[in-house]
């Protein structure tokens, strides 16, 4: 054991040695699975969404017009980390972190249900709904969670979420490829059906583990007085009401669905960062840590609006560009999101024992996250030699290369993102500052989705050479800020 690091730097947050999950603590593994079996029924059903909008009826889908269901597809993915603001602000101010991803949970096991039974746009509308408000309750609380297992100066912590994204990603492999496979074979409801049995798997193993976590995950950092409570319950009636009466009057409508999501999203970041910076519970050096996080903000949302293109551009250019027979046999459009994944389980051990053997040595934040936007944008480059070929043109040899660079890419920027959220966070917002990177990934996800409506493939080289070039300018910006960016990060690298 390294002599600069005594016995804090190798133990849990209670004091007890704890290493027996590839070195992290036991815990792990019990928030490792229930997140694992989430996004086996997130990334189950996600891979198969887009085709069942877009599919005609006879296919076994809804008809509806391509790039309305992409812009779809990119509000529904915006709004689940939107949601995250709801499911962070009831744990910090109500539950706490740990109940609050229990119950989550529940619902988003009762909106794959929904998803498998009920039909058509009904089916469509109350899933969605209900996986989107489930899966951003989880995501918040679980990462948050995930913070409470390390002390703050374990040297194990990016190693440890590393690990954790390595749950994320054996899930985010086998829900497309089960999902996709009974789908093709049975149809889509036995698709969503298969979902929602993954996530029953994950609540029925989680209820085992939750009680050995530390007491920290279930503590409420800054419980809402009681007298409050009306005022909370009277705000929350009326947004469920206005936005229903948006809905009737089609001020909200399918094919606008992304814009709204992106201008809430930006409307709730604002509002957030002034919240944040302006409470009299952060200190000096936190409030200089949140303006710190500001740069790393925008840069994610740069790197996620290309990345989310997997469940959008890339859903379609599956369909009709990508050569997808295996030895005379087609495989499914949604065996191509597991790809990704597949990289993820292989590299996420690598960049977690890399970042552990460098210790202190290891890049900054700010580079990787620079990085990060840079090779996302030379990934949309590498579309360009294939750019107007002819249907099922595409090897698909050129995807799993392309997408091997999403992964690298991926892997500076997502899982550290996380890591040095909680270390920036002011001890007041915990679980809310998480739930601000989170809306990185939202506004991200939704612009993924509004800018899919613009992919051409008739005339696909100024789509992927502009998007292309604005991450890689995005990523040099903030690589040559890197140390001012550092200076407000106080410490924190």
């Amino acid at each position: 054991m390294n002599a600069r690091h005594p016995v804090a730097s190798t133990t849990d947050p209670t004091g007890d040695r704890d290493t027996r999950f590839f070195g992290q603590p036991w815990a792990l593994t019990h928030v490792f699975g229930v997140e694992m079996w989430e996004r086996f029924s997130f990334y189950g059903m996600q891979g198969i969404l887009a085709i069942y909008l877009y599919y005609s009826a006879t296919q076994g889908g809804l008809g509806v017009e391509q790039s309305t269901a992409l812009s779809i597809v990119g509000a529904y993915g915006g709004a689940v980390y939107l949601s995250t603001i709801l499911g962070a602000w009831v744990a910090d101010r109500l539950l706490g972190a740990e109940r609050v991803l229990f119950f989550s949970a529940i619902v988003i096991m009762a909106g794959h249900i929904a998803l498998a039974l009920l039909p058509g746009f009904l089916g469509v509308g109350v899933g969605l709904v209900l996986v989107a408000i489930g899966s951003g309750g989880l995501k918040a609380t679980a990462t948050s969670v995930v913070g409470t297992l390390y002390a703050p100066e374990d040297v194990r912590r990016d190693a440890g979420f590393s690990l954790f994204y390595l749950g994320i990603n054996l899930g985010a492999f086998a829900g497309p490829l089960l999902t996709g496979l009974l789908q093709s074979t049975l149809g889509f409801h036995w698709g969503f059906g298969l979902a929602a049995v993954g996530m029953a798997l994950g609540l029925l193993q989680y209820s085992f583990g939750r009680k050995g976590l530390p007491a920290e995950a279930s503590a409420v950092p800054n419980p809402l007085p009681k007298e409050r409570y009306p005022f909370v319950i009277a705000v929350g009636a009326i947004a469920v009401v206005g936005i229903a009466v948006l809905v009737l009057v089609r001020v909200i409508r399918a094919d606008n669905l992304a814009i709204i999501v992106i201008i809430a999203v930006v409307a709730a970041a604002i509002a957030y960062f002034a919240v944040i910076l302006s409470s009299r519970r952060v200190t000096g050096e936190e409030r200089s840590r949140v303006w710190g996080f500001l740069p790393l903000f925008v840069t994610s949302v740069a790197f996620w609006s290309l990345y989310q293109q997997q469940f959008t551009v890339l859903t379609v250019y599956s369909d009709k560009r990508l050569d997808r027979d295996l030895f005379g046999w087609e495989m499914p459009v949604s065996w191509v999101n597991s790809i990704n994944p597949i990289f993820i389980i292989v590299l996420s051990g690598v960049f977690a024992a890399i970042w552990t053997k460098l210790g202190s040595r290891q890049p900054s934040t700010p580079v990787k996250f620079a990085l990060a936007a840079i090779i996302m944008g030379a990934a949309f480059l590498l579309f360009l030699p294939f750019a107007g070929g002819g249907e099922n043109s595409t090897p698909l040899l050129a995807i799993i290369g392309i997408l091997f660079v999403f992964t690298v890419a991926e892997l500076l920027l997502s899982p550290v993102g996380l890591s040095v959220t909680t270390k920036l966070a002011p001890g007041s917002f915990h679980t809310q500052m998480v739930a601000l990177f989170f809306l990185s990934v939202s506004l991200g996800t939704a612009i993924a989705g509004q800018l899919a409506t613009l992919y051409d493939p008739e005339d696909e080289v100024p789509y992927f050479t502009t998007l292309g070039f604005v991450a890689i300018a995005v990523g040099i910006l903030l690589l040559v800020s890197a140390k001012p960016v550092l200076r407000l990060m106080r410490g924190v690298r």
